[in-house]
């Protein structure tokens, strides 16, 4: 492990040197290549260097403990070697997780689709407090949300509505919310106060690149229509909503939020192209057994992955079996530590699994 690391070390030394010749630092391609490949082992090669520091300490108190007759000198070598050699203890653990092979999809844009499942009315009514949720948060990380379809409902709902989120590193934060969410409250059409329960279904996409998806344009049939839906200002006016049917899939994939008939098809065609590299992804995964338990449940839209109970203002993870009593807080967009635990966990997952 060390070996492989010390690689690292050398070649970080390499480009921050690199970042002062001439050719790159004038280059915007190159200066903005070489800081990605730097921040792309930065986090390893730091860890390591810690590593380093505390197998020196270790190494000197022990030379301490060896030679010293002082009993104060002893004391406060030996306090130093406890906390040195549990540093290292963290330190291992923690190269042992940045070393393990990362989702090549995490740096990615996301598209996320949410579509009101079981529930009629308060499904689609929670449809549009899951998109508040993860636009807040999205928010908070200093992501760029824009919506590409909605099928809005008369309450003010979404029968579905699909939103990319653009930013670095949105799909390893987005990528375990995948599933069915299920609430349990008293919904606004429920005129006697019973608790109903509901679900909305979420699926996350990472945003395909087009060196990688190639789509044979006699592949799409094309088609135009006036938008429709609750509440558009030029509904019925223009034609300028875009339908694309994949026809090899049959995979249909509508954008209706501009006005402008372009922007809809190039959104929809972005759409079509990580639908259809997501349904790829899958199948490769599928034939990798391993590949597959290695992960929390990401991607499968029709396992129940999180209940959100409002009269007990708590939020379960089934997957991790993480309960926490802040559901507000998440609702409004305070996610880190719902996703931070699943992150954990699957780290702790794949780290097993490679010891075996």
């Amino acid at each position: 492990m060390f070996e492989k690391i010390e690689i690292f070390d050398k070649r970080y030394r390499e480009l921050n040197q690199r970042l002062y010749e001439p050719g790159v630092a004038a280059d915007p391609d190159k200066y903005q290549k070489t800081m990605k490949e730097i921040k792309s082992i930065e986090e390893i090669v730091l860890t390591y260097r810690e590593y380093k520091k505390a197998l020196q300490t270790e190494s000197e108190s022990l030379e301490i403990l060896g030679d010293a007759s002082d009993p104060e000198l002893r004391e406060l070598a030996r306090a130093e070697l406890d906390e040195a050699r549990e540093q290292l203890e963290k330190l291992e653990e923690q190269l042992n997780i940045l070393l393990l092979p990362k989702d090549p999809n995490d740096e990615r844009n996301v598209i996320v689709e949410i579509r009101g499942g079981t529930g009629g009315e308060e499904s689609a009514l929670f449809s549009a407090v899951l998109f508040r949720m993860y636009t807040m948060y999205a928010e908070k990380r200093g992501y760029r949300v824009e919506v590409i379809n909605q099928n809005e409902t008369e309450l003010g709902g979404f029968k579905e509505i699909s939103f990319m989120i653009e930013g670095e590193g949105a799909y390893s934060r987005f990528k375990f919310e995948s599933g069915v969410h299920r609430v349990q409250r008293v919904p606004e059409t429920e005129s006697q106060g019973r608790v109903h329960t509901s679900a909305a279904t979420v699926a996350v996409l990472p945003e395909a690149e087009d060196v990688e998806l190639e789509i044979d344009p006699k592949d799409l049939k094309i088609d135009t229509f006036r938008s429709s839906g609750a509440g558009g200002q030029h509904i019925n006016k223009t034609s300028s909503a875009i339908r694309i049917t994949h026809i090899p899939t049959g995979m249909v994939v509508e954008c209706q939020d501009e006005r402008s008939q372009y922007k809809n098809k190039d959104k929809a065609l972005r759409v079509l192209k990580s639908r259809l590299l997501k349904e790829k992804q899958d199948k490769q995964a599928d034939e990798i057994a391993a590949d597959r338990k290695s992960q929390i449940g990401s991607g499968d839209r029709s396992e129940k992955i999180r209940t959100y109970n409002y009269p007990q203002d708590r939020i379960t993870d089934h997957r991790i079996g993480l309960t926490l009593y802040k559901l507000e807080s998440v609702l409004n967009g305070n996610l880190d530590e719902v996703i931070d635990a699943l992150i954990a966990a699957d780290r702790a997952e794949k780290l097993r699994e490679s010891m075996e």
